[in-house]
This record gives structure tokens, C-alpha cells and sequence, in this order.
């Protein structure tokens, strides 16, 4: 007869779904929860922002959330921090339930592992009595007792309908400007085998979302991503691998996107389907499966042996290729600018020079986080956090202290590096501490420039100061003109710098490579007013016209067109 608790058998069943580290901030009374999963060889993060600590599900890894509630014969009394929790937490998890007694433990806590993990992944939430926590219970008593000692099994994989498949066919051959957009769906679904070999084949040229880069790596001949708008706004047909057509994909609709484009949606998720706007062909399942369902080289034979079919595609390549190299050419004059504060394109040319291709780059904040996601490559998949699709900041600090922690207890010798604006290292900055408790190296650059969008210099500062009350005269947006970022770092123990010109940046950024005792943060000061380079959109009825003009003075020209096509 063996007794054990609360606590033990929420360790044991986490342990036994194979949960690697806890993140955490203690308090009665899930202090002995904790205890009980480092005992039980879960390794424990203790954070300082709750905000921080909840959003690090994103590191491409399944979450659960338990949270301690008061006691059960408390409940309606006026406890302290009574509240619906399980009821509150529906909302925003795929599972929400509190055990009904310590038996119930270990079956709802596999339940909440496989439902994080099965069909679209998500949070779940465990709710646990104070009671529960520190009582008994005799371990033969415990309900499901297998379930203890087992995982649940990796989510099933399900290949698309072979009907869709043969209608999504049809539409990329009848394309003359495909396109394929590769979201954080592929990348969650590991499918970047599959998918290169796919791309590679058929010669189709790709765009990832801010999350899907890396699954191909940024530098692959058939990336377009200098050339979004244009590719978005010019497609006729997109064949959209695990992303959803929301605000970051401007939900798939005029101006952004051909009125006509036809949509081959292939999603793991049936509610996503058909979301503003109807798919030509809809491809239910998973996606790493659904890429080999489509043969890439009847793609290619289809595309050479239609003379019409093969000019479209050249040019299509070559309008794409255009814009690519304008943009290139105007980003280049911005980054190579000598002038002094530097700008977000001097800073982010620098660090891209510097960054290992293996690292792991965490992105937070408006325009840091995207002009940053244009200059910094991504070459790995799932080597990419964000805000995502809310734009929550915040989250950077959070992922970096996850990301560093699975690098360190895999030793694959990956760097962590955490790209943040001031105003988004302010919501988190606190957890500095956490890396330099952990000995975490993780390289925290923030991107200064005195405010939220835009700030003002220092001296524009004082004379606002000089006015009046900062309260009635300072615009909403402005921070604190050249705050010391990097002396919080410091004073944890970490490196810190204070960062002006390109020598010092370059500098400051291989120190900090080369370091892998302790975590640092470079302070980077940049122009207040430096903003995001001009878009110039060409619409697809000019596209269109372009074609039928060139039809005929180009069609001897094909084969000195440049395209991916025109090499395979």
C-alpha cells in the first residue's frame, strides 16, 4: 500500500507524456507542484511575468497550463482569488477541466497532452484544487493506471480526398502565375522534406508567412518573399500550405490579391476552410502528407510541353525576379547609409552579416520586428518566433528563455538570438533576470528608437520638458529618449552595451556570439524617425497588359528568360 499526492501524480503524469520543462511562477498553492516535477526529473523555469511565462507555446511544442485554484469546500464562500477558471479558460484553450479527485488526475492530464497536440495545435488548461495538491491518495486507487506509465501516441496523419487532390491539379496547371505560401502549418507539421523536393521539382516560386520562414530556407532561388506584394497581387492561382488568409495575408482579397486568384487551401483544420475566401480546391489533412499526394513532375512536364503555358511562366519568373532585384537595390542604399543615428536598415544589414545560419531569431515589436523579418534570414525550419497572428508583444523574452533552455539541455550548440524593439522589451524586460538566474546565453538586441513607431531625440526631449507638464505636451507614442536598456542587464550580471555606430554594433554583436556563460543585451541606438521603405504595388490588370504587349516581341527570347523552369 503506497500513498502519494496531489503533486506527485500531476508530476509523475506530465513526466510520463514525456514533458521535458516546466515554466512556472509559484505561489501557494502550487509551490509543492513544482517541487514535485524537478523530484519527478522535469526540469523547472521559474519566471517573473506571467505574461511571459504563457505565451512560450510557440516553440513548436505542445503546452499545458495548471493553474492552482482555491479549495473545493471553499468554493462560493468568498475564497481567496475565487474565480471560474476552467469556465474562463474555455475561451481561449482546446481543453479546460478540473480533475474530479486525485484518481482523475493522470487521465485528464494525457487528455490535455493529446488535445494540445491532436488537429490544430493549442493550449490547454488543468485546473487544480488547493486541496488536491497536498492530499493522499492510495496509488492502486488512482483511475487508469496504464495511462501513468504511457504516452499518448503522436497525432495521426490523414492524406486529402483524392478528388480535391485531382481539382488542385487541374487549377496549377491552368495557372499562369502561380504562387505557393508556405505558413507556420508546414512548419509545425514538419514537412520541409517534402516540401523542397516539391518546390524544387515544379519550379514554383514560394512565399513564407512571418512563421512558415526557414521551413525553405530565405536564399532558395524559388523564394519571393522581396517580392511579396507583388507576387500576392499578381497570382492567379496560390496554393496555400498551412496558413490562414487573415490580416497578415490581407484575408486573401482585393487590392491585395487578384479579385480572380483561385485558392487550393490545404489546412489540418475543416473550420478553416473556405474563411474569406471559397477555395477553388480544399485539401483536409496533413500537410506533410497532402505535398506528396501532388506529383510536382506533372507539374513540370505540363508547364514544357505548352509553348503558351511555358512563356507564361517565364515571365511570370521574370516580373518577380524584377522586383526582387529593385527591391534588393533600394534596401542596400538604405542599409549602406553612413549617417549617424543609424537606421533599422543599417542596423539589421550588420547583424544579418553576423547571425550563424543555425540560430534561432525571436522577433517582437512594429517596425523591428518587420523590416527585421525582411533583412534576417531564416535558413532551418522552426528557427522563427514572433507576435504571430496577434501581435502580441511581449512574447519575445518568453520564447528566447524556452528556445535557449531546450537548446542547452539538446547541446546542439544553436544560438538564441531575441530582436526586439524598446517599447516590447519593456512589457517583458524584467525576465533578463531569468536568463542571467539560468545562465542562459541568450543575445538580446533592442532596437532603440525612444518610442512606440517613433519617438524623439534627446534634445527635443528638454525643450518638451521645458514647456510644461510631460503629460499634456509629450506625444502618446515617445519613450524616454535613449533609455540604458543594457544597464539591466548588467545589473543581473549579464553583458551589456551601449550601441551608436556600425563598429560598435559589429563589435558588441561578436562578443556576445562568442559568449556561452551568460546572457547579453545590446542597446542599439537608431534614429528616432527611421521608418519602413515605400511599397509600390503593380496592379494585376497592368500585369496583364504588360503580357499582351510583350507576347510577341519576346516569344524568340524564352530561352534567355531567366526562371527557375528554364533550369530544370
Amino acid at each position: 500500500m503506497e500513498d502519494v499526492t496531489g503533486a506527485q501524480l500531476i508530476a509523475e503524469s506530465l513526466k510520463a507524456q514525456k514533458v521535458e520543462y516546466m515554466f512556472g511562477i509559484v505561489g501557494v498553492p502550487v509551490i509543492e507542484v513544482a517541487m514535485a516535477a524537478q523530484a519527478a526529473g522535469i526540469r523547472y523555469v521559474g519566471m517573473r511575468n506571467e505574461q511571459a511565462l504563457i505565451i512560450m507555446y510557440p516553440v513548436h511544442r505542445p503546452v499545458v497550463v495548471i493553474g492552482g485554484s482555491s479549495d473545493r469546500n471553499q468554493e462560493t464562500a468568498g475564497a481567496f482569488q475565487e474565480f471560474p477558471q476552467v469556465e474562463a479558460c474555455r475561451l481561449y484553450s482546446k481543453f479546460s477541466a478540473r480533475p474530479s479527485g486525485l484518481e482523475a488526475i493522470p487521465s485528464v492530464i494525457e487528455k490535455a497532452v493529446r488535445t494540445s497536440m491532436y488537429g490544430r495545435p493549442g493550449a490547454c488548461y488543468v485546473d487544480i484544487a488547493g486541496d488536491m495538491v497536498n492530499a493522499k491518495i492510495d496509488r492502486s486507487n488512482v483511475r487508469s493506471a496504464v495511462i501513468v506509465v504511457s504516452c499518448c501516441p503522436a497525432p495521426p496523419a490523414s492524406l486529402a480526398e483524392h478528388g480535391a487532390i485531382a481539382e488542385a491539379i487541374s487549377v496549377l496547371k491552368a495557372a499562369k502565375r502561380p504562387l505557393v505560401i508556405i505558413g507556420k502549418g508546414a512548419a509545425y507539421g514538419r514537412a520541409e522534406v517534402a516540401l523542397r523536393e516539391f518546390v524544387e521539382l515544379s519550379g514554383l516560386p514560394f512565399l513564407p508567412t512571418p512563421m512558415g520562414k526557414g521551413v525553405l530556407p530565405d536564399d532558395h532561388p524559388n523564394c519571393v518573399a522581396a517580392a511579396r506584394s507583388r507576387a500576392l497581387l499578381q497570382a492567379d492561382a496560390v496554393l496555400l500550405l498551412g496558413a490562414r488568409l487573415n490580416w497578415i495575408l490581407h484575408f486573401g482579397l482585393p487590392p491585395r490579391f487578384d479579385p480572380d486568384v483561385k485558392v487550393i487551401q490545404v489546412d489540418l483544420c475543416a473550420e478553416e476552410m473556405g474563411n474569406n475566401v471559397r477555395p477553388a480546391a480544399a485539401l483536409l489533412g496533413d500537410i506533410n502528407a497532402i505535398v506528396t499526394q501532388v506529383p510536382s513532375l506533372q507539374l513540370v512536364h505540363s508547364h514544357k510541353s505548352n509553348l503558351k503555358s511555358l512563356f507564361d511562366s517565364l515571365f511570370w519568373w521574370s516580373t518577380l525576379k524584377d522586383k526582387i532585384a529593385a527591391n534588393a537595390k533600394i534596401s542596400k542604399a538604405l542599409a549602406l547609409r553612413s549617417t549617424l543615428p543609424m537606421s533599422y536598415y543599417t542596423v539589421f544589414h550588420h547583424v544579418a552579416q553576423l547571425l550563424p545560419h543555425d540560430c534561432i531569431i525571436v522577433s517582437e515589436g512594429a517596425n523591428t520586428m518587420d523590416i527585421g523579418r525582411t533583412m534576417l534570414n531564416n535558413y532551418l525550419p522552426r528557427h522563427r518566433l514572433d507576435a504571430g497572428t496577434f501581435g502580441t508583444m511581449g512574447v519575445g523574452l518568453g520564447f528566447a528563455i524556452a528556445a535557449a533552455a531546450m537548446e542547452r539541455s539538446e547541446n546542439r550548440g544553436r544560438r538564441v538570438v531575441c530582436v526586439e524593439g524598446d517599447s516590447a522589451f519593456g512589457f517583458s524586460g524584467m525576465e533578463v533576470e531569468t536568463m542571467c538566474r539560468y545562465n542562459l546565453p541568450v543575445v538580446i538586441i533592442v532596437v532603440n528608437n525612444n518610442g512606440i513607431y517613433s519617438g524623439v531625440d534627446p534634445e527635443t526631449w528638454k525643450e518638451m520638458a521645458k514647456m510644461g507638464d510631460l503629460t499634456s505636451i509629450a506625444p502618446p507614442v515617445t519613450l524616454l529618449p535613449e533609455a540604458r536598456y543594457d544597464q539591466i542587464m548588467t545589473a543581473f550580471g549579464g553583458r551589456g552595451f551601449l550601441v551608436r555606430t556600425a563598429e560598435e554594433l559589429r563589435g558588441a554583436l561578436q562578443l556576445s556570439l562568442s559568449d556561452w556563460e551568460r546572457p547579453s543585451l545590446l542597446n542599439v541606438l537608431i534614429d528616432p524617425s527611421s521608418d519602413r521603405k515605400q511599397q509600390v504595388i503593380v496592379s494585376s490588370r497592368e500585369y496583364t497588359v504588360r503580357v499582351s504587349s510583350l507576347l510577341e516581341c519576346r516569344g524568340s527570347q524564352m530561352s534567355e528568360t531567366p526562371g527557375v523552369l528554364s533550369r530544370s
